[in-house]
């Protein structure tokens, strides 16, 4: 008997405790105060980290996939094809496909109307070839900048100093085509220090050139700072003062029609960041 009073007990105390609960919640609505803070149907404010609170921060990258396609300088290829690897990591299934080339023969191949997303030339002048046609989406930024240096065979056993050592009778020299930026910047390199050099070739591009030198081809060769960094113990550099009166401008640009503009804006973000600006730099680039 003890034991069922108890149990009614505490029966009837739990429902008179639930309708004291009820009728205090119908008062407290009518008296018409601010509740919104507890109400149920009210939602708090997210976390910083909530699901909400970092949606648009991990909305970015998903808005970039597929392939970006992106044409560039020659000298430019080992340094992109270590940002390229970057990006496809930042972007889970993307894909960077690169065309790497004499700066004027992708010119000509973007204003013939190849499918690309960005461009990036050894040159402003190649650039404006480009950007002329109308084929380039707002106005190219200069990321890095490059400078000529001579690509000798290991050892220097022909002993070039200097850019006046070129001209010698019996030496074999290959340059870029003139129309090339390399070739470009290695003529006013020459007619600044008043020498003329009839090359044993001209080559399409920079790597062309020095593969030149690493064949054995040629004794010497006038190519990028970062075209002798990259070849390692194949050849040998020589610096010659004339150089620094011509330094290559590197501009980049996203291409008009880009079949994948969200891919190009950011590809050119990664290049344009502190983490692009230290693979160039460390590949030989000068800062823009």
């Amino acid at each position: 008997m003890t034991t069922r009073f108890a149990r009614r007990t505490t029966v009837c105390l739990a429902a008179g405790g639930a309708a004291a609960l009820l009728a205090l919640t119908a008062c407290s609505s009518d008296s018409g105060s601010s509740s919104d803070a507890s109400s149920p149907s009210s939602a708090p404010a997210p976390s910083a980290t909530s699901p909400s609170a970092t949606a648009p921060a991990s909305s970015a990258s998903s808005t970039v996939s597929g392939t970006v396609v992106v044409f560039a300088a020659s000298s430019l290829k080992e340094s992109f094809t270590t940002l390229g690897k970057e990006f496809e990591t930042a972007h889970p299934g993307t894909k960077v496909e690169f065309n790497f080339g004499g700066s004027d023969t992708l010119a000509a191949s973007i204003t013939s109307g190849a499918p690309a997303d960005v461009f990036a030339a050894a040159s402003p002048k190649t650039m404006k070839t480009v950007t002329d046609k109308g084929d380039g989406v707002g106005t190219p930024s200069t990321f890095v900048r490059n400078q000529l240096e001579i690509a000798t065979l290991p050892g220097n056993p022909k002993h070039i100093t200097s850019l006046k050592d070129l001209t010698g009778s019996g030496l074999k020299v290959a340059l870029c085509a003139k129309t090339v930026p390399c070739g470009s910047a290695a003529q006013n390199a020459l007619t600044a220090s008043g020498l003329k050099l009839t090359p044993v070739s001209y080559e399409q591009d920079v790597k062309s050139a020095l593969t030149k030198v690493e064949l054995k081809e040629v004794d010497a060769a006038v190519v990028y700072k970062t075209d002798v960094k990259t070849a390692g113990g194949k050849v040998d550099g020589v610096n010659f003062p004339e150089s620094a009166k011509a330094i290559n401008a590197y501009p980049i640009v996203e291409l008009k029609d880009a079949p994948n503009a969200a891919g190009a804006e950011s590809f050119i973000a990664l290049v344009e960041s502190a983490e692009g600006r230290t693979v160039l730099t460390q590949a030989g680039f000068l800062n823009p």
